[in-house]
């Protein structure tokens, strides 16, 4: 009888050890990180975090992928990752960029979410690596009380923790925490705490095992308007003739605290630094230079509040809402203008068209919660495809303007949660064949000519019954 009982408990003393082993030659075991350095800014509505790591390969293998872990509640508010390793020495030294991608772990706790960096180099045994990632949180600053007066600041309340998430061993990590201005209401005390006007230091903490947190938060005054785009469509459309027309459709809303009460616009324009300190009074969008036939208007007609400067370099565009944005307040405009076709129509190399404009929002330090681009592509265009440095959602659509036959392709990209970091280019790659740009205007000359043809045939029948 006892000898089953051993060999069973052998057993499982040899699965036991293989799977510690498994363990602990695994990636997230063999890595540790040395030192660790988070700043958060919550000096506007977007909250951006800079991380500068240096990691360690403390195992016997190469590791070629570092895990970052963030936490599961700042999932939906994540909107931009990016990691930059530092190549070279003291004054040579250059930043590249890493890949980095969404990835899942189903051992790994259910309260975080990871992403992968892929390093430029595997790193070896022994060795060690610096590399700074910057990510961006939308909608993480809760309004604190969630409804203000016209004359009354807006608070707001920031929820983190004072150590960083990681699946990797931390010996030495500080965070630290800048805000717009001193007027701090408290914040959450994990020692070492320092605060020094408007900054707060949390750290630094040694030899922290892997996923360790400490809630912490910060409830302070921010009054930078919240400038939130719920949904904006911008659509491009490419005319060959030489003019590249874009229209933009914005549904925006001031995602601070809340007005309550009446308004006076009298206190509003008679004491601008005590009443409605964060509300719109202004917008300012940064549009492609060479711009012409700008408009802005809504839905009453056009508004005569904008101002705009342009020059070869840059075309800026500072448009005032036809009322003042308080919080939970909305306005919806249509910013249009025309651009020069050769500014941003190319040719590539295997007698492809492509069109290279800017991803994103034109408005500065805005939020899009939904961003829909629309390409139309010039009549006749074949075999279109979209390049775009992120994941977007992609497909196609069939416009019908004037004089068209077959309807025009338009390529359709959506992303949600866009920040200014996403005002990048991006590629439209099209077939055009010149002989299509003869359609139209042979279509108004057949009509043309058989209308006389029609009226010269009237002139000379005789429809009359007399002989």
């Amino acid at each position: 009888m006892e000898a089953p009982i051993r060999a069973r408990d052998t057993l499982a003393l040899a699965l036991f050890s293989l799977l510690f082993f498994i363990c602990r030659s695994s990636p997230l075991n063999n890595l540790l990180i040395s030192n660790a350095e988070r700043r958060i800014d919550l000096s506007s509505h977007i909250v951006k975090a800079y991380l500068t790591l240096k990691v360690e390969n403390a195992g016997s293998t190469p590791a070629s992928e570092i895990l970052l872990a963030f936490p599961l509640a700042q999932a939906g508010h994540l909107a931009t990752v990016e990691a930059l390793a530092s190549k070279g020495k003291r004054k040579k030294t250059t930043l590249v960029r890493l890949e980095v991608k969404p990835t899942e772990l189903p051992d790994a706790p259910n309260d975080a979410i990871y992403f992968t960096i892929y390093l430029a180099n595997p790193l070896n045994s022994g060795e060690s690596t610096t590399f700074e990632v910057l990510y961006m949180l939308t909608r993480s600053l809760e309004p604190f009380p969630a409804e203000i007066g016209q004359s009354e600041s807006q608070l707001v309340i920031y929820r983190d923790s004072a150590l960083i998430l990681s699946p990797y061993h931390i010996k030495q990590q500080t965070t630290f925490i800048k805000t717009p201005s001193p007027k701090v209401e408290s914040f959450t005390r994990v020692e070492p705490t320092n605060r020094a006007g408007t900054e707060i230091k949390y750290g630094p903490y040694e030899d922290r095992p892997p996923y360790s947190v400490s809630p912490i938060l910060v409830h302070f005054e921010n009054n930078s308007p919240f400038a939130v785009v719920e949904e904006l469509v911008r659509e491009v459309e490419i005319s060959h003739w030489g003019n590249l027309q874009v229209t933009e459709k914005y549904t925006l809303v001031h995602a601070g605290a809340r007005h309550k009460g009446v308004f006076s616009r009298v206190d509003y324009q008679s004491r601008p630094s005590s009443t409605g300190v964060s509300s719109f009074r202004y917008l300012l969008a940064r549009l492609p230079p060479r711009v012409h036939s700008v408009y802005y208007r809504d839905e009453i007609g056009n508004i005569s509040s904008s101002h705009l400067r342009a020059d070869s370099r840059k075309s800026e565009l500072e448009i005032e809402p036809r009322y003042p944005l308080l919080g939970g307040w909305k306005a919806t405009f249509v910013i249009g203008y025309g651009l020069p076709l050769q500014d941003f129509l190319f040719e590539s190399t295997d007698d492809r068209r492509y069109l290279n404009f800017t991803f994103g929002c034109p408005l500065l330090e805005t939020v899009v919660d939904k961003l829909t681009i629309k390409v139309v592509l010039p009549e006749g265009s074949k075999d279109p495809s979209a390049v775009v440095p992120f994941p977007v959602e992609q497909h196609l659509e069939t416009k019908y303007s004037y004089l068209d036959v077959v309807g025009r392709t338009v390529v359709v990209l959506e992303k949600k949660n866009v920040v200014p970091m996403h005002n990048s280019h991006f590629q439209v790659y099209y077939i055009f064949k010149p002989i299509f740009m003869l359609a139209e205007p042979l279509m108004l000359a057949s009509a043309f000519f058989l209308f006389f043809v029609a009226c010269v045939a009237y002139l000379h029948i005789d429809l009359s019954i007399r002989k």
